[in-house]
């Protein structure tokens, strides 16, 4: 039995033996089918063919030197643009720059009609010196690898793509800010080949764009791109120069509300003073000055986000009209405080010859008038009467009695009641604020 016994573990662990065996061999089988291995010829062939091209290769000299000029043919795949930033003037911007010319000297015979290639070979052979002209800074990807690509084909045709993030400079005109819309641009062009040597070509829908989602236009919209070729003469001489607009509109959310809804608002509550009663100084002062002073904040909160430009921006005009209406509401009370102040010392003197309460019969005489009297306007209005009725021009602008009106000493003159005022802003300032903004809003938008 003991026999028996054996024999079975011995099978019984064989058979076990054999199943993670043939597992083994199942993965191991997966593993080696995917990986897609040259043979050993092509291999050969390919090192061979190499070998051969760079055997008398010269990298220093262009293809076709003094018989033709290199065409470069250009493609530009967009990874991402963004951010833009108004104050350095300038955006980021992540490519793969794609090149493509004829080496004749790299023609080959074989089976094999493409070769592709690491950037250890991009150093052995002759490349484009393509330079890109409005850059402030830019840098090749190096993670895991150089970020290049090297293909030749058997009838010397060659494409050198790599992967460039550049810091473009874009000079944004801010006369319209923050409504504002801008061609950024990407231009590029041989450091030292000039037209008669190198020429750049766009290739058929030689841009292309990745997913929008990804880029980082916290403040624009992307609305389009163009591209065009020009030549730029030069004293070295004439070189073909390739440029790309990406064009971008900016979006208004944030500066709305940021600064306009802020602006708007604390002009309005500057128009409350104008319904605090006219004796209530210190209300209506600090009222006034709290409201300026939010403009002020409010005026060098806007600009941080600007570069220092000496003209005016449309928000400069913006808040500089604000201010002023804040500004005109605290002076509006300290002119009607004024003219209060000088009713209550009014200056006329009565004639001798007869009391000057008998012009209008009043049947007293005038009262003396203290700095807090409670018949200040029954006095403001007798001190005005004898001042008007007596011959003599009015020395303000505005009539302080009603019967200023008449006499032909003041033809031509409009008569604005002083006791009025605050009822004459609470209709002026609305409206004429109400205007503004209708003017604004239509001119920088629609026109």
């Amino acid at each position: 039995m003991l026999k028996k016994f054996l024999i079975c573990a011995t099978l019984l662990s064989m058979e076990r033996g054999g199943c993670h065996a043939h597992v083994y061999e199942e993965e191991y089988e997966d593993v080696t089918v995917n990986q897609m291995l040259a043979p050993r010829s092509q291999e050969t062939d390919a090192t061979q063919i190499l070998n051969n091209l760079l055997k008398e290769y010269d990298k220093k000299l262009r293809p076709d030197i003094g018989v033709k000029p290199t065409v470069v043919d250009v493609d530009i795949y967009v990874n991402s643009i963004g951010p833009v930033s108004s104050i350095d003037m300038e955006y980021q911007i992540d490519i793969i720059f794609a090149q493509t010319w004829t080496d004749t000297r790299l023609r080959y015979n074989s089976t094999m009609k493409l070769l592709t290639l690491t950037s250890n070979m991009v150093g052995l052979i002759w490349i484009p010196d393509t330079i890109f002209r409005n850059s402030k800074n830019a840098e090749a990807h190096w993670i895991t690898t150089p970020n290049q690509l090297l293909r030749i084909w058997n009838d010397g045709r060659i494409l050198y793509t790599l992967r460039l993030t550049i810091n473009a400079e874009c000079q944004l005109q801010l006369h319209n800010f923050p409504m504002d819309e801008h061609s950024c641009p990407l231009s590029f062009s041989s450091y030292g080949y000039p037209r008669d040597e190198m020429i750049y070509k766009w290739r058929k829908n030689s841009i292309e764009l990745a997913d929008q989602k990804s880029w980082r236009l916290y403040q624009f919209d992307f609305t389009g791109l163009r591209n065009t070729s020009d030549v730029m003469e030069t004293t070295a001489g004439e070189y073909v120069v390739m440029t790309v607009y990406f064009d971008l509109s900016r979006r208004m959310g944030y500066f709305t509300i940021q600064t306009y809804i802020p602006c708007i608002l604390t002009v309005v509550l500057s128009w409350v003073s104008f319904w605090i009663n006219k004796d209530a100084a210190p209300a209506r002062t600090a009222l006034g000055i709290t409201t300026v002073l939010t403009m002020t904040t409010l005026s060098t909160v806007a600009r941080t986000s600007l570069p220092r430009v000496s003209y005016v921006t449309a928000m400069d005009l913006f808040v500089t009209v604000c201010f002023l209406f804040v500004f005109a509401s605290l002076m509006e009370y300290a002119f009607l405080n004024y003219y209060c102040y000088r009713a209550r010392n009014p200056k006329y003197t009565p004639k001798v010859d007869r009391p000057a309460y008998s012009v209008l019969d009043v049947g007293r005489p005038p009262a003396v008038i203290t700095f807090n009297s409670s018949m200040y306007w029954q006095d403001f209005d007798d001190g005005c009467m004898y001042e008007c009725l007596d011959g003599k021009d009015c020395q303000s602008f505005f009539c302080c009695y009603e019967e200023c009106r008449g006499g032909a000493w003041r033809r031509g003159r409009v008569h604005i009641d002083i006791r009025e005022l605050d009822a004459y802003s609470r209709v002026f300032f609305p409206t004429s604020f109400i205007l503004f903004n209708i003017v604004y809003w239509v001119g920088y938008l629609y026109l």
